[in-house]
């Protein structure tokens, strides 16, 4: 994020949010009839976006894995080790 075009698309992507909203009723719709196969990691202790917005996913995609790690909102600089395991199982067993 330190180095261009990071701080410009952070800085997009925050001037944004009010209209993402917008576009939930559209996600979840997807998600509801696509029910892509779909692996969730989440930090814990995110202070940003709690473990319940995980969970929330839950309701539109039943079957998706959750994982709530022991990390905040930034878990691939703190647990990228784990991240990447758990990924790797989850796409290994996805196309086996």
């Amino acid at each position: 994020m330190g180095r261009p075009p990071g701080p410009q698309n952070l800085a997009r992507l925050l001037a944004d949010q009010r209209t993402t909203v917008e576009w939930f009723p559209r996600q979840q719709a997807y998600l509801r009839r696509h029910r892509p196969p779909t692996l969730i990691l989440w930090g814990r202790h995110d202070g940003y976006m709690p473990a319940d917005a995980a969970r929330a996913y839950l309701r539109d995609l039943p079957d998706a894995e959750l994982h709530l790690l022991d990390g905040g909102h930034w878990l691939l600089e703190t647990h990228l080790d784990e991240v990447v395991a758990l990924m790797r199982d989850f796409l290994g067993r996805l196309h086996r």
